[in-house]
């Protein structure tokens, strides 16, 4: 099994993401080199748990990656899941809503993206959307997005009695760090396609989202869809520590291959 207890928020527990270093590679096999060395053999750690549990097909697996902007999201699926098996993978990366999923429920359009059986599905930005933009922009009253966490529990709570295990990665990323990425994505020509005005305006709003990721990080962390705070300052750092926690939970689950049906096969054959 993999020591993931160092990044994991219990249930109850009071978080100050100030004491949360987001440039620390505790637990790591070493530098950078080492543990980019490291990494390889967990692709295939995770390719094979996969390719069980798609052939099991009575579970699945639901990935939530939240962070501010360039904190590493894409970043993240890009490196951790490099080598799976698309055809039992899928990746939903949640906008600004449309006038359609406005008409319902805020966890309409969530509902209906997440793994169906056998399948890992990766969340890029989720419904925690929805006790974050909205709370800081006040785009809702404060008593909805209150009782939002509620909800979401109950939400999450209802995939796991249906069979689904949920993990969430919250990827804490410094002001200063997150600076340089943004700034990257205007130097830069292969990452200038990224930019947008509207990231450099939400860093603005930096001191807001902390304590909105604090609470949504106390209310929200529960036995079945723990929080985990990677610091992702360090992007060779983030994409061990998230692999660490997707094995250790996939090894948990311990997905096994269905005995063989029995075939009845004619005479002469095999």
């Amino acid at each position: 099994m993999h020591d993931v207890a160092r990044w994991r928020v219990h249930p109850g527990e009071k978080v100050r993401l100030a004491q949360h270093d987001p440039a620390s590679t505790a637990g790591a096999p070493g530098e950078r080199a080492e543990t980019e060395q490291a990494i390889v053999p967990l692709h295939d750690d995770l390719f094979n748990l996969q390719d069980r549990l798609w052939a099991e097909s009575r579970r699945s697996l639901l990935v939530v990656l939240q962070g501010l902007d360039a904190s590493g999201k894409d970043g993240t699926i890009k490196h951790v899941f490099r080598g799976v098996n698309p055809q039992g993978t899928t990746v939903t990366s949640f906008k600004e809503p449309t006038p359609e999923e406005l008409g319902h429920d805020f966890l309409w359009r969530v509902h209906k993206r997440v793994p169906a059986a056998g399948e890992i599905g990766v969340f890029n930005r989720s419904h925690y959307e929805d006790v974050l933009v909205v709370r800081v922009h006040g785009l809702v009253p404060d008593r909805v997005w209150r009782a939002r966490y509620a909800h979401i529990n109950a939400f999450e709570q209802t995939l796991a009695d249906a069979g689904m295990t949920t993990v969430k990665f919250f990827l804490h990323v410094s002001y200063e760090e997150q600076g340089r990425r943004l700034q990257s994505r205007l130097d830069r020509p292969d990452k200038r396609w990224k930019a947008r005005a509207g990231d450099f305006m939400e860093r603005k709003l930096w001191d807001a989202y902390q304590v909105a990721y604090t609470d949504m990080l106390e209310q929200t962390s529960t036995a079945a869809a723990p929080w985990f705070v990677i610091p992702a300052d360090h992007k060779w750092y983030r994409n061990w520590s998230v692999s660490q926690v997707l094995l250790h939970t996939l090894e948990t689950m311990d997905p096994q291959y269905p005995h063989p049906p029995a075939l009845d096969l004619p005479e002469g054959t095999g």
